[in-house]
């Protein structure tokens, strides 16, 4: 048995042919995206501030701080006379001269015991003093005072959520 021939197959050149697509409908431009609004404005934490002096200090065991700085700020000299105040955990110190404690000769403010205890400052805990010149004013901020208020604005800046990773 012989096979079949089979014709030989031409071969056409092929061709694309493009797809069927309609003109654009004319449209009006979509109104642009409303912008977010945004938050007020916040001094910035360079400038300086001229009324207001800060350091950070860590009392001693008998509950003296360096604030040499501070004292010069105020231009409380060695000897000067202090009153100092418990008022919602925090202590304030004044110029007084019938105050009952003094600035020590190396530049050391005293913390009484019992005002240390009733505002939570403890030996070598970190405390941060704010000095107001213009109020002849000192203020002891405890550590445990600092983590409140500085957990309160980063809650208040992170809106609550947290921001990790």
């Amino acid at each position: 048995m012989t096979a079949a021939r089979q014709p030989p197959r031409r071969r056409l050149d092929e061709q694309l042919i493009g797809a069927v697509i309609p003109a654009p409908l004319p449209r009006p431009a979509p109104p642009p995206a409303p912008m977010p609004e945004l938050p007020a404005a916040v001094p910035s934490a360079r400038e300086p501030v001229d009324d207001i002096v800060i350091d950070v200090a860590r009392p001693d065991v008998d509950g003296r701080v360096a604030a040499r700085a501070l004292l010069r700020a105020l231009g409380w000299p060695s000897g000067h006379r202090l009153h100092i105040d418990v008022t919602d955990g925090l202590l304030l110190i004044t110029a007084r001269p019938d105050g009952k404690h003094t600035v020590g000769a190396r530049g050391a403010l005293p913390l009484p015991a019992a005002a240390r205890q009733m505002c939570g400052i403890h030996p070598h805990r970190p405390v941060l003093l704010a000095a107001v010149p213009v109020r002849d004013l000192l203020v002891v901020h405890p550590s445990n005072t600092i983590t409140r208020l500085l957990t309160h604005l980063h809650t208040t800046v992170l809106g609550g959520a947290s921001h990790a990773g």
